[in-house]
């Protein structure tokens, strides 16, 4: 069907265009971040692509992250979260683990520790339940450092988490209380 290389390549357009620009290829998002898989194939053809909707079941379905997700009768597709538009997902607060993990590069430590962990420009703070996912996420911006969130305690005290479609999972701020390194990497 496709080569690993021209998934990748496909998937980083969908990520861009569901995630951050649909006026990129003018399709518009509903409130919830749906739009018509139909009209989607149409404009992301459009764009210099050669999708099918055979070949987007086959991106949503292999994304190793997850990232899109069609609803019950495959006639829309989303991104499961990250977006930098203004989306309600609809997902409902969940009870999280005691502990989730965030992975950050070594660079922005002391920033963290000061201020929390911000959506920045996303409409979330992004969480693990694993090491090894937070890491991962930590390579992508520099040499990898992970904070437990103490996620009970914040779920305790009031704030509110969501589960992502994907396994990710969601909240709108981490205050530096709630933070602490995680124990098996040495601390800078």
């Amino acid at each position: 069907m496709l080569s690993e290389k021209e998934s990748v390549t496909i998937s980083k357009f969908l990520s861009l265009v569901l995630r951050h620009r649909p006026e990129a290829i003018g399709i518009l998002l509903d409130e919830n971040g749906w739009t018509d898989v139909a009209a989607f194939i149409e404009k992301v053809n459009g764009a210099g692509f050669t999708i099918t909707p055979a070949i987007l079941k086959h991106i949503v379905d292999t994304n190793p992250k997850k990232r899109f997700a069609f609803n019950s009768s495959l006639t829309k597709i989303r991104a499961s979260q990250g977006h930098s538009v203004t989306v309600a997902l609809g997902y409902e607060p969940q009870l999280p683990p005691d502990v989730l993990y965030h992975g950050t590069a070594v660079a922005n430590i002391e920033s963290i520790i000061a201020s929390g962990l911000q959506k920045q420009s996303r409409t979330h703070v992004h969480l693990s339940a694993e090491t090894a996912t937070a890491i991962t996420v930590g390579k992508r911006h520099g040499k990898p450092f992970v904070f437990e969130v103490l996620a009970g305690q914040m779920h305790n005290d009031g704030f509110l988490f969501f589960l992502s479609e994907n396994g990710i999972w969601l909240t709108n701020h981490v205050p530096p209380n709630y933070l602490k390194p995680n124990n098996e990497q040495v601390t800078p």
